[in-house]
């Protein structure tokens, strides 16, 4: 998704994310531009790659070294990351749910996946096919990759990881199922993972946070503040873990507040969104194509649930 909000300014990556930024997120969320995939925060049709993007996209952005391209398939957990290889049982008794947004299947089942079902403020469809960048890596391919390396580097902390799904089934779950099990599992925190699908001029990474609202199947009146601080605390993380910009087109922050989301607004455990960049943007591509950085990306995810979870920022 991309915001309403003033798109000028320079570009490039600001500095980690300091005390002082992850506070003033917490004074409220931003107006951002209406999703059409289901439950992820990419624009309207953003259903596949697109043609003609260009790398002049990327002018003006500090990339330091140059990020080398993936052969764009799904593999195997690596090693935790040397910052993370220590030992740490730390997450013992805890209970984490991630969510790998979308399935590759989804493409082959439209009929199934377009069923609308009840997100509480309103009716949306079951799911989407998700985006992809423009040489045709897939969305889904990246979200349950990432969460493979996430799921090892937390159970190495003792935690007990549950997906809401791992490639083990031809589509789906439906946004509002995959709520459902983060809710009947007690998670100590939940997270969806996604990767936007903006115009190519777009860039950086943000996390989305759950809107107190109480209509319908949808409360959230209980978990939305801690909801905002694991968003906050999860940004601050992934940030320094990846090198990844805030999204530059949504007002610097990083961050936003949402009621729309099926799978924010049926949760009753604190949950969150992240956009882990954009597929269609030349350089977040050439990351996200890349196993080593997807490594650094769940690093920074759990790293953001362990502080989180120890009341640490």
């Amino acid at each position: 998704m991309f915001s309403n909000e003033s798109r000028g300014g320079a570009r490039g990556r600001p500095l980690v994310i300091t005390a002082i930024v992850v506070a003033a997120a917490l004074t409220g969320g931003w107006f951002v531009y209406d999703a059409q995939r289901g439950d992820d925060a990419g624009p309207a049709g953003a259903h596949g790659p697109s043609a003609g993007a260009s790398a002049t996209a990327d002018a003006g952005r500090t990339t330091g070294s140059p990020v080398a391209h993936g052969d764009g398939a799904t593999t195997a957990p690596a090693l935790p990351d040397a910052t993370s290889a220590a030992p740490r049982k730390e997450l013992t008794g805890r209970t984490i749910v991630i969510d790998p947004g979308h399935n590759l299947g989804n493409a082959k089942h439209t009929a199934e996946i377009d069923k609308l079902v009840d997100i509480g403020t309103n009716r949306k469809a079951c799911d989407t096919t998700g985006t992809a960048t423009n040489a045709g890596y897939p969305e889904a391919a990246y979200t349950l990759d990432v969460a493979h390396r996430a799921r090892a580097l937390l159970e190495a902390r003792g935690a007990k990881v549950i997906l809401t799904y791992d490639g083990d089934r031809p589509w789906g779950p439906c946004v509002d199922e995959r709520a459902r099990i983060g809710n009947a599992a007690h998670a100590d925190a939940a997270l969806s993972i996604h990767a936007d699908g903006a115009p190519a001029d777009r860039f950086g990474f943000h996390v989305i946070a759950p809107k107190s609202v109480h209509k319908g199947a949808a409360d959230t009146r209980a978990v939305a503040a801690p909801s905002l601080l694991l968003a906050t605390t999860l940004r601050a993380h992934f940030q320094a873990a990846t090198g990844e910009p805030l999204a530059n087109y949504l007002g610097g922050k990083g961050l936003t507040i949402r009621d729309d989301l099926g799978g924010l607004n049926l949760t009753t455990v604190p949950k969150v969104f992240i956009e882990c960049g954009n597929m269609r943007n030349a350089h977040d591509a050439a990351e996200m194509t890349d196993p080593a950085w997807r490594q650094k990306a769940a690093v920074g995810i759990a790293d953001g649930l362990t502080s989180f979870l120890e009341g640490k920022r």
